[in-house]
């Protein structure tokens, strides 16, 4: 059986008004989709935030000039919606409005910056262990 598939932005409306201080219920029912899928979407994103965070904060960190981290706030989503935001005001910054680029949008952003898997199992992928380098076991061995 096929899943359902739902657009970015209505998961996105479902984040943002989580971090409002809606509940799943409530949220479901404004935007017509069921609350239990709602709850899903929101155990999903919160119970991964902090790597989300970390995430759309180093894409604000390479594509910005004096990008400022957004403070933690208490709240996994809203936490999630400051650093997709200040990926997207960088990102913004950086390319500009112009003839092939249109404005960008906190949506688009997620999209692309987590290649569309932002609810997906397994993503982010788990980040390289800070200082570690890639060796090859063919270099450097006598008799090898």
């Amino acid at each position: 059986m096929l899943r359902r598939a739902y657009v970015a932005e209505l998961i996105w409306a479902a984040v943002v008004a989580k971090a409002a201080g809606g509940g799943h219920h409530l949220v479901g029912h404004r935007l017509g989709i069921p609350g239990s899928t709602v709850r899903g979407w929101l155990w999903r994103i919160t119970g991964r935030a902090e790597v989300v965070r970390h995430w759309f904060v180093s894409i604000a960190v390479t594509a910005g000039v004096d990008v400022s981290v957004p403070r933690a706030t208490g709240s996994r989503c809203e936490d999630v919606i400051a650093a997709v935001g200040v990926a997207t005001e960088a990102l913004a910054a950086r390319f500009g409005e112009g003839p092939v680029i249109s404005a960008v949008t906190a949506v688009q952003v997620a999209v692309v910056g987590s290649g569309a898997r932002l609810l997906s199992p397994g993503w982010p992928p788990a980040p390289a262990p800070v200082g570690a380098t890639r060796t090859d076991p063919d270099i450097g061995g006598e008799g090898r």
